[in-house]
This record gives structure tokens, C-alpha cells and sequence, in this order.
């Protein structure tokens, strides 16, 4: 923690910050060890300060790292503004992400003299490169998200609806050791499989269905991300052919990532090979994102991205093709980012098409 801290004031100075404020819950974690679910901190060039309310005080004790000076107070926005006058700030940055206008508001009456000043995504950006325990984490999810699928795919049958698919991986994360999904669970067949974000319903597979499953499991506040496709007997001839494009897709672009290498030019490669099959207008979004403590953060494996890929980043590769009325097929991995290449953090995982 202190050496995030030591990062984030460098980064701070870089940007001519004296004074920050740290409201997102997830960047609060990041910098304190804080779990809770009210929490802020106000970090200077010589101290900092964790904020959080009576019903966490005991849990702020065990958690929240020495190097941040304890302060209760009835509120994260009248807490900041009471530490900000009593440390005599002048200005005060606040995560421009992260304050909706009405607290903005709220928060330049309460620290009434004291300049506001929105700030860029420095603790963001000091999350993109993982450390070595986050890793470990992201990996650990990986794994479960495996072991997890695998039984789930075990309890599909005619008839099994979508959503007791869904309760199936999410019953078996959490016994596997996950605190829960990393977001609502996509388990799309047949037409339906067409929707990129085609989260679990009451619809019932049936033979023929093929059946994207997009799920993952939070370890520690660590998001895994997976995707597979499953087909409840033989697959159709287009079904094969979808799904060897995407495949295609997918490990070309896995083989691209390296550090020093921009992520938009990972994103063209899947591009490339799916356009060339001649279904480019059938993928319409990202190869992939970065994962963590949240489930989609930087950096954005897209067309236009700016982001360069560095060591110790963990991004998805999960490129797709969806033909409404028919479906589709998405493929998904953990890459991590290494000094030299890369490794697949889900790559037990088989992604031969899982014929049930």
C-alpha cells in the first residue's frame, strides 16, 4: 500500500496536485486495503487521510493501512471538506470520473474557500500495471472460472433454461472459493446468442442451440473475465464455420499481445481475419478490455485505442461475430502482459467447441 501511495503522490506531482480526493470506492481499495462500502481519502505530498463512518470503524482498524491517519465523520463529502480546512488546503483535486455534478455542488458548498479542481485518472492509471499478488489473484479466478464450467456444462440438457444454467456456474464459483460473479452471467443460445450482452433468461436450449457462456468469478475484489460456446448436439455447418473464424480471430490476436505493442493493433488483428471471411460488419465491438478490480478498465483492446501495452497488464481477448436471427459466437481469454510475450491466464480452459 505505501508504495502505491509513493506512485500516486509522484503521479500527483507530475500533474501539479498538491491535494487529492478519492472517492471511487474501487481506487479507495486500492490505495487503503479498505473493503467497506463508504469510504474516501485525501491524500497530500506529506500525508493521508482515510475517511469513513461510525459502522466501519472497526473494520477501517484491520484494514486500512497505517499509513493513512484514521478519521470518522457522518459522511465522505462533509468528512473531505472538514479535513481540507483542517489541513488549510487552498485547492483540492477530485476524480473527475467519479463526482456526479450534485455532489459536486454539495461538495463546493461544504468546503466553502477551499478551490476545487476536477483531476485525470491517476489512481486508474496506476492500476493498469498489476502486481505480482494481483495477479495471483486474477489467476486463481481463472481458475475457478474452469472448474466452474465445467460443471455447469454438465447439468446442460433439452429443455434447461438459460437462467439455471446460469445458477449452475454461479453455485459452483462460489464453492470453489469466489465471493461471487464478476457481473450478471450471459448465458445466450441459439437466436438469442446473437446478443453480445445477452444476460441469462428463461429461454429453454435446444438441440442444435449453440450457447455463448460469458461469466467470471471475484476473488479478493479481483474480476475474471471467461467466455466459451457450448452446442447442444452436433453443430450445423455455418455453426462449425462461425466458430473456426472466431477461433482464428481470437488466437491471432492472443499472439499479438507483447509489451510495446499498441492495443489497437491487437484489436486489428482479429478485425482483419474477421472482415476477410467476410462477416466485419457482424463484429461491432472491442477485441477486449483490461480487467481487475473492476470488470472492464483500461486499457481498451479497441479501434482508436491509445493505449501501449505494458508488462504486468491483464487485458481479455474476446472477439465475435453475431448474425441476428441465427446467433452468434464470442471466444474469450486472460492474457497478462509479460516482458517478453504473454501468458494466458485461462488457458487450461479448452476452447475447442464443447459439443454436449
Amino acid at each position: 500500500m505505501r508504495h502505491r501511495l509513493a506512485r500516486l503522490r509522484r503521479a500527483m506531482r507530475e500533474n501539479q496536485i498538491p491535494a487529492l480526493a478519492v472517492l471511487n470506492l474501487r481506487n479507495v481499495r486500492y490505495l487503503t486495503g479498505f473493503t467497506g462500502s463508504a469510504g474516501a481519502c485525501l491524500v497530500t505530498g506529506g500525508g493521508a487521510v482515510f475517511i469513513t463512518d461510525f459502522r466501519y470503524r472497526a473494520q477501517a482498524a484491520r484494514q486500512v493501512d497505517s499509513a493513512f491517519r484514521y478519521a470518522e465523520h457522518r459522511g465522505g463529502l462533509p468528512g473531505l471538506a472538514e479535513e481540507a480546512k483542517r489541513l488549510r488546503l487552498k485547492s483540492l483535486a477530485f476524480e473527475e470520473n467519479h463526482l456526479s455534478y450534485g455532489d459536486y455542488r454539495r461538495l463546493r458548498k461544504l468546503a466553502r474557500g477551499v478551490k476545487l479542481i476536477p483531476a485525470p485518472a491517476l489512481v486508474e492509471e496506476l492500476r493498469l500495471e498489476k502486481e505480482a499478488p494481483e495477479v495471483s489473484l486474477l489467476r486463481k479466478g481463472a481458475g475457478i472460472n474452469g472448474g466452474a464450467l465445467a460443471e455447469a456444462l454438465a447439468a446442460i440438457r433439452p429443455g434447461v433454461r438459460e437462467r439455471e444454467i446460469a445458477l449452475a456456474l454461479e453455485t459452483a464459483m462460489r464453492n470453489l472459493g469466489a465471493s461471487g460473479p464478476s457481473f450478471g452471467t450471459i448465458v445466450a443460445s441459439g437466436p438469442r446468442s446473437a446478443l453480445p450482452h445477452g444476460v441469462a433468461s428463461d429461454r429453454k436450449v435446444r438441440r442444435g442451440d449453440m450457447i455463448t457462456i460469458d461469466f467470471g468469478a471475484v476473488v479478493e475484489g479481483y474480476h475474471a473475465d471467461t467466455t466459451r460456446v457450448a452446442c447442444l448436439g452436433r453443430p450445423s455447418r455455418k455453426g462449425e464455420k462461425i466458430y473456426n473464424i472466431v477461433l482464428e480471430a481470437q488466437m491471432a490476436a492472443v499472439g499479438a499481445v507483447a509489451p510495446g505493442v499498441s492495443a489497437a493493433e491487437v484489436d486489428a488483428v482479429a478485425r482483419k481475419i474477421i472482415q476477410k471471411a467476410g462477416y466485419g460488419e457482424a463484429f461491432g465491438h472491442g477485441t477486449g478490455h483490461g480487467v481487475g478490480l473492476d470488470i472492464h478498465e483500461g486499457p481498451r483492446v479497441a479501434p482508436g485505442s491509445r493505449d501501449i501495452l505494458k508488462p504486468g497488464m491483464v487485458v481479455t481477448i474476446e472477439p465475435g461475430i453475431y448474425l441476428p436471427g441465427w446467433g452468434g459466437v464470442r471466444i474469450e481469454d486472460m492474457v497478462l502482459v509479460t516482458g517478453k510475450g504473454r501468458e494466458v491466464l485461462t488457458r487450461p480452459i479448452s476452447k475447442d467447441l464443447a459439443v454436449l
